[in-house]
């Protein structure tokens, strides 16, 4: 089994700062790409930002210049630090990663519980 356990969700102030983490435990022999995803009431569940084993990241439009994704591969765990936060980033905010539980076989696609943040204006 595995498992991507979020943290670090909240409420704060427009232009205020959060640190989102996820880590992930069970049954694995490399992670891939991990990202974020995040969904605001009434809408469909959007891609925010993705980082490599690597290190390589891409962000979405809307936040790149505020959002920083990195990982700690020996930790298994990857973090979002959302900066210049505005009430529009209000959302459920997930994490998602591709995961290989074994050398032979392909990665599965797993994703975390979510995690709430609020922007107040």
């Amino acid at each position: 089994q595995v498992q991507l356990v979020e943290s670090g969700g909240g409420l704060v102030q427009a232009g205020g700062s959060l640190r989102l983490s996820c880590a992930a435990s069970g049954s694995i022999f490399s992670i891939n790409v991990m990202g974020w995803y995040r969904q605001a009431p009434g809408k469909a569940r959007e891609w925010v930002a993705g980082i490599t084993r690597g290190g390589s990241s891409s962000y979405a439009d809307s936040v790149k210049g505020r959002f920083t994704i990195s990982r700690d591969n020996a930790k298994n765990t990857v973090y979002l630090q959302m900066n210049s936060l505005k009430p529009e980033d209000t959302a459920v905010y997930y994490c998602n990663a591709d995961i290989k539980r074994s050398p032979f076989r392909p990665g599965d696609d797993y994703w975390g519980q979510g995690t709430q943040v609020t922007v107040s204006s």
